[in-house]
């Protein structure tokens, strides 16, 4: 049984027994939804993803390039791997460093 998000993402094909599954858990997601790229999988259920952005230069009047890196749950039935890119959506926090959930795996 698949829960509804209230995002427009897709549903994952797999079923999963995770509790801080936002689709098959009862983890509630609220807040910013952020896309990025996943650079490490190392941890259990857990995968650091980088952000790109863009943020202007007030002084010189120009744009510089910036990322950042943010720590998200990565729940069995999404499998997030290195190199994937994917969305995230803010949560509750999980854990010191953990407050975003991946929601979806772009292929």
């Amino acid at each position: 049984m698949t829960r509804d998000i209230g995002l427009d993402v897709q549903q994952p094909a797999k079923e999963c027994i995770d509790p801080k599954c936002p689709f098959h858990g009862v983890l509630p997601v609220r807040g910013q939804v952020l896309s990025g790229v996943v650079v490490s999988d190392k941890m259990n259920r857990t995968v650091v993803v980088q952000r790109a952005f863009v943020k202007k230069n007030v002084k010189y009047e120009r744009y510089e390039k910036r990322k950042t890196k943010v720590h998200a749950h990565n729940p069995p039935c999404l499998n997030a791997k290195e190199g994937d890119n994917v969305m995230i959506a803010e949560c509750r926090p999980l854990s010191k460093t953990k407050s975003y959930v991946v929601i979806e795996v772009a292929k």
